[in-house]
């Protein structure tokens, strides 16, 4: 049998290998236990190049995981994540991240590779196309896109279900966002901010067609003053979330934000939901002349898939 060539292929062939294993032994399905499955998987079909050693080390800050070849030179392969990161979540899908590497990757790069917090942010495969394909195999093979869509078939888009589905999958908050983006037909994004600034942020495909979106990573951008993330609000309010008028956000529509803050309120990650159908051109020319009495009650109530 070939081996795949792409990070999707990649994680359905693991996926199949797992789903038999734990039905064979009674396991639960989720969530996945990415070192052993590195270590296992890695020992069988590549003897020569297995990776014997997954683990926490102390790696430099902004550093989340490496790649790393066997210094003697005897074809083994490391897979480590920086020991300061606390979340779970955040380790789990720095693993399957650095697995992806090694699937796809290490023959390109025989000297391994390092991976930073901001690689993790980016699945956009046309502009980092390593860094997006590991993503994208992370993503397929935690959070397998048949049981994903189960899981929020029929139900109202919020941080509570967010927080469910990184819980399930043993994903960070900001992975289950984002691979719910992937696949919405909703306008959304993910703000993530520190210090007061937006880290980085990511449009779903219906948003960006709208040209709704940040630089953040070429143009230094503060957090809008009136958000609950620049606010630092308490947590029942921001997993609730509130309805903006237009203009507190990007964009000239209303848009309903909701927020979480990291322990320590180091990083807030927002999570924005816009109308569901983009301004006209008509109502765009006529912004400002255009009665706002009724803006909220246009505004999408709710949010599936």
């Amino acid at each position: 049998m070939s081996l795949p060539t792409t990070p999707q292929g990649w994680a359905i062939r693991l996926t199949r290998i797992l789903s038999l294993h734990q039905a064979a032994h009674g396991l639960p399905r989720f969530p996945i236990d990415v070192a052993a499955l590195a270590q296992d998987f890695s020992r069988q079909l590549f003897p020569d190049a297995p990776i014997t050693i997954v683990k926490g080390l102390q790696l430099s800050k902004g550093v989340e995981g490496m790649l790393m070849p066997h210094p003697n030179g005897s074809g083994e392969w490391g897979v480590v994540y920086n020991e300061t990161i606390r979340s779970p979540g955040r380790r789990n899908f720095t693993l399957a991240h650095e697995l992806g590497h090694y699937l796809l990757h290490r023959h390109t790069n025989p000297a391994g590779l390092e991976c930073t917090s901001r690689n993790m942010a980016d699945w956009d495969e046309g502009r980092n196309k390593i860094e997006g394909e590991a993503n994208t195999f992370a993503s397929y093979l935690l959070m397998p896109l048949d049981d994903f869509r189960a899981q929020i078939k029929g139900r109202v888009i919020d941080i509570d279900v967010m927080t469910e589905l990184s819980d399930r999958y043993a994903v960070s908050l900001t992975a289950a966002i984002l691979k719910w983006m992937t696949i919405t037909d909703k306008r959304a994004m993910i703000v993530v901010g520190k210090e007061g600034f937006i880290d980085w942020a990511w449009s779903s495909e219906p948003l960006l067609k709208s040209g709704v979106f940040y630089r953040a990573r070429q143009v230094v951008t503060e957090l809008p003053a009136a958000t609950l993330a620049a606010q630092e609000v308490d947590w029942d309010t921001g997993r609730h979330g509130r309805l903006h008028p237009a203009g507190i956000w990007l964009g000239a529509e209303p848009v309903h934000e909701m927020t979480v803050f990291s322990p320590g309120n180091e990083m807030s990650i927002s999570l924005l939901l816009y109308p569901d159908s983009a301004p006209s051109r008509w109502e765009m020319a006529n912004l400002e002349e255009e009665p706002t009495l009724d803006t909220f009650d246009k505004f999408m109530g709710g949010s599936a898939e």
